[in-house]
């Protein structure tokens, strides 16, 4: 067999050289697969019987339920107190830990019937705004814009306990499956649909009201970063849009800012790129040279009127 001793020595010294992507010498870190098994096993909470191999009674409900819940605690208890490890402000004794990971479990079940009211809601938006689906079952099984909003509603959970890590690994595993990446940050609330939605990036301190409908390709994103004096970027200022109640934003709109506000009842048309707050009931589209606001009667309103030429980039300011 043929040596290759002579190809370690160049790699461990860049384990020496480029810090900072190494994790030795420290306490472990939450493993994808067990997050990946997690997610899997929370789709089973949030939707009985949909995401399992044999149909569940009403009368097994209980049981099946309470073996799934005892499932997840552990693997939640022993996840968070892994990903609390890391937190470099605070140094915490392994018992305190556990201690910790474990309120924060009892915690997050008790927001799952909250979740659960929410998700019933947004999959009867999708029945309602989308005249291809035929049944909710239809809807829990084939579309990925309800398991991603399922991952980040449980997320956010985590996310609101301050629980480093774990969060952002959950919707990123949706990410994966879906296309969709939301930040397990991000204020969603009731009724919320995302169709067909490979490509929607919803930022972390975006706020969404109720109803709101948003298309493939939508961005909710930061339009530029507070520095500090070293010029390093601050992080945890608002930073992304609010949207609020009612709003359909259709495909590959673009909407940037954390001072931008989307009113009430807006429609925001296809490709268009917005960085300035909009009022409610503001019709906003994008002809092949114009880009005009008109309220939901039709009606123009020339003063916001914004002629493109060829030269010129394409968005509002």
């Amino acid at each position: 067999m043929n040596s290759r001793q002579h190809l370690l020595s160049p790699i461990l010294d860049s384990y020496r050289e480029s810090g900072g992507i190494n994790h030795v010498d420290r306490a472990n870190l939450p493993s994808k697969q067990t997050i990946s098994q997690l997610c899997g096993d929370l789709l089973h909470l949030l939707f009985p019987g949909f995401f399992s191999e044999e149909a569940v009674s009403l009368d097994e409900l209980p049981t099946a339920a309470q073996e799934i819940i005892d499932q997840i605690a552990g693997q939640l208890e022993t996840t968070i107190a892994v990903s609390l490890r890391i937190r470099e402000d605070e140094h915490y004794g392994e018992m305190e830990l556990k201690r910790e990971a474990i309120e924060i479990t009892e915690r997050f079940f008790a927001g799952i019937p909250e979740v659960r009211a929410l998700l019933k809601t947004d999959a009867e938006a999708a029945y309602a705004g989308d005249p291809a689906a035929r049944s909710l079952e239809e809807i829990v099984l084939a579309y990925p814009g309800l398991e991603a909003v399922a991952i980040q509603r449980v997320a956010h959970l985590l996310y609101l306990e301050n629980v480093p890590l774990l969060p952002r690994m959950m919707t990123e595993w949706a990410h994966g499956r879906t296309g969709i990446d939301i930040h397990p940050g991000a204020a969603i609330g009731s009724h919320f649909f995302i169709d067909h939605g490979t490509g929607v990036v919803i930022g972390e301190t975006c706020v969404i009201g109720n109803r709101v409908k948003l298309y493939h390709g939508v961005t909710l994103g930061a339009r530029s970063f507070q520095k500090d004096e070293q010029g390093s970027i601050i992080k945890g200022v608002k930073r992304h849009p609010m949207v609020e109640d009612d709003v359909v934003i259709y495909p590959n709109g673009i909407i940037l800012g954390g001072d931008t506000v989307i009113g009430a009842r807006s429609t925001i048309g296809a490709n268009v790129f917005l960085m300035k707050s909009i009022p409610p009931d503001t019709l906003l589209v994008r002809g092949e040279q114009v880009q005009s606001r008109m309220d939901k009667k039709g009606k123009k309103k020339p003063t916001v009127t914004v002629q493109l030429s060829e030269d010129e980039i394409d968005f509002i300011i």
